[in-house]
């Protein structure tokens, strides 16, 4: 099977806005999904580094921006 690993990226940058959460002002996500598309969000600038000890990632604006977009997009009426 030939995957789109673009449109995978979206649909979990998407799904980590469903899950995310703010704390003190910082919008964080769970970080529950795959660690290769984890990693690819996280060279695009999208989120912090995923590979340490917290059970979130932090999203930069712009991901924060990006995930709320492509929720709306591929998951609201």
């Amino acid at each position: 099977m030939d995957i789109d690993t673009e449109k995978v990226d979206d649909a979990v940058l998407a799904l980590l806005f469903l899950t995310s959460f703010e704390n003190h002002g910082i919008v964080r996500a769970w970080k529950t999904q795959s660690w290769d598309v984890m990693n690819r969000l996280f060279e695009k600038g999208y989120m912090s580094d995923p590979r340490n000890k917290a059970k979130s990632i932090l999203f930069t604006d712009e991901g924060r921006e990006r995930s709320k977009e492509l929720f709306e997009r591929l998951f609201c009426k």
